[in-house]
């Protein structure tokens, strides 16, 4: 099994989190895949977001399902994935809204070094 995560959090998002689990308890997060708000990952209480065959989860963040699709890992599969938060509002239905931020991801190539070792892929059901 692999040891270098897919997706990491910022000190912010990891706070934003901890706040959205104490109000809302277990959560999941879905990267948009362009609808609503662009490409934004949308966090949810843990179930209220239907995975299915169409998609993959990448990563568990601060003990939270990170998931997308699997046509759009195609493209990321050898990006990480870092969560963070800027102020704002978002359009879109993700939980954090309206507490006035927003997540979103930004990414970075692995290495080659990197890619042969990371966490492995669940595909959804």
């Amino acid at each position: 099994m692999g040891k270098i995560h897919r997706v990491i959090a910022t000190d912010k998002a990891k706070e934003l989190i901890a706040q959205l689990k104490a109000s809302h308890g277990e959560l999941m997060f879905h990267q948009s895949g362009g609808c609503c708000d662009g490409s934004q990952p949308m966090c949810y209480e843990k179930g209220d977001f239907r995975t299915g065959s169409s998609d993959v989860r990448l990563d568990m963040v601060e003990g939270c399902e990170f998931w997308m699709a699997k046509d759009q890992f195609q493209f990321w599969q050898y990006s990480e994935l870092t969560l963070d938060v800027i102020a704002g509002r978002g359009s879109s239905f993700s939980i954090e809204i309206p507490l006035g931020f927003r997540f979103l991801t930004r990414s970075r190539i692995f290495t080659d070094d990197e890619v042969g070792d990371l966490v492995e892929v669940v595909g959804g059901e």
